[in-house]
């Protein structure tokens, strides 16, 4: 090893400047080949389909191509018999109407073999596969969070919130805004009673904060639970803060475990205006709102937000595996501990 250059700063910049250079080669070859690799099965799975219907090859067309294939390319696994009726379901997928166009087999390509294959099985038509396959590309989803947003059907719940983003936040952000927010936030992987309340719910999704941020979506960024605010003297507690990293703005999020009431707005407007006056630089755009409520009345919400100054969105929650009221609290709270020990040291 040659001691002198590895301690010489110039060539350490150099060499790791180099470094990077061969890892942005690696990238671009790997999405090279992949799109090489799938502009191949494209055709060979329009090869597929019209051989089996021209040809009439008969039954065992696909297992004798899986072998003669594999006989000649024994170290590409792609050529396995299931491989080939994946390729020829593919293809017969995104010709549904034989309305695809070069456009769209461009998009296909830019995502991996398997993420193609988790669309196609789970999505049910053509703009709910597209949309998904927009997504991946946008913020780049490994294939088991596109798996998870597929399963917790994001297609038919992405910025279907009702807000009044239109009239607090100037195009485009107000367009960005909605499609961050979903309606509704699916929390089924929380354990709670039936009657559980506002604190039992923020406690959980902190626990579970990781899923937590995997539902609310790309860009957010979490600050703090029951983050203290101080104005002029008076304190005031919110329940959760975000930053979101591409709308660049904080994001309040209030919690009910009730149906929603127009006052609930009238409190979150209040914080968001706070959070704006105390902590919003110049770099920042505006503070938008979110109330996730455990059921609401859109007609409501609608009119409650009409009127309302600053940018705010209202979603309901659900989760479908409640735990029997029965066994809530089968542990003591840190409150009645501390009432007990108490109780014992004045004894």
């Amino acid at each position: 090893m040659n001691q002198s250059l590895t301690k010489n700063k110039n060539y350490s910049v150099w060499l790791k400047e180099l470094k990077n250079k061969v890892r942005l080669v690696q990238i671009k070859a790997a999405v090279k080949v992949n799109s090489e690799l799938l502009q191949f099965y494209w055709e060979l799975g329009q090869d597929i389909l019209d051989k089996q219907k021209n040809a009439k090859w008969g039954d065992g067309f696909l297992r004798q191509l899986s072998m003669d294939l594999s006989s000649e390319f024994p170290h590409i696994r792609g050529f396995s018999k299931r491989n080939l009726e994946l390729i020829r379901k593919w293809y017969v997928f995104y010709n549904q109407k034989n309305l695809i166009a070069k456009q769209a087999v461009s998009q296909l390509v830019q995502i991996p073999w398997g993420h193609n294959i988790a669309i196609t099985s789970k999505c049910k038509n053509l703009d709910e596969a597209f949309f998904y396959i927009r997504k991946t590309i946008q913020n780049n989803w490994s294939r088991s969070v596109l798996t998870h947003h597929i399963e917790s059907n994001l297609f038919k719940r992405e910025g279907k919130a009702i807000t009044n983003f239109e009239a607090t936040l100037p195009v485009p952000q107000s367009d960005l805004a909605k499609e961050t927010l979903k309606d509704p936030y699916n929390f089924d992987f929380l354990t709670l009673t039936e009657k559980h309340n506002e604190k039992e719910l923020e406690n959980a999704l902190i626990s579970h904060v990781t899923k937590f941020l995997l539902e609310l979506g790309a860009g957010f960024s979490y600050i703090g639970q029951q983050y203290r605010l101080e104005i002029s003297g008076d304190e005031f507690y919110i329940d959760l803060l975000f930053y979101h990293v591409k709308l660049h703005c904080y994001v309040v999020v209030e919690l009910k475990a009730v149906k929603f009431k127009p006052e609930f707005a009238g409190k979150l407007n209040f914080y968001v205006s706070a959070v704006d006056g105390i902590l919003k630089s110049e770099r920042d755009t505006s503070t938008i709102g979110i109330l996730i409520c455990k059921s609401k009345n859109d007609t409501v919400v609608e009119y409650a937000l009409k009127d309302i100054s600053k940018p705010i969105g209202v979603s309901e929650y659900i989760i479908t595996k409640n735990l029997p009221d029965e066994f809530k609290s089968s542990l003591p709270s840190i409150e009645e501990i501390e009432a007990e020990l108490s109780e014992r040291e004045n004894a």
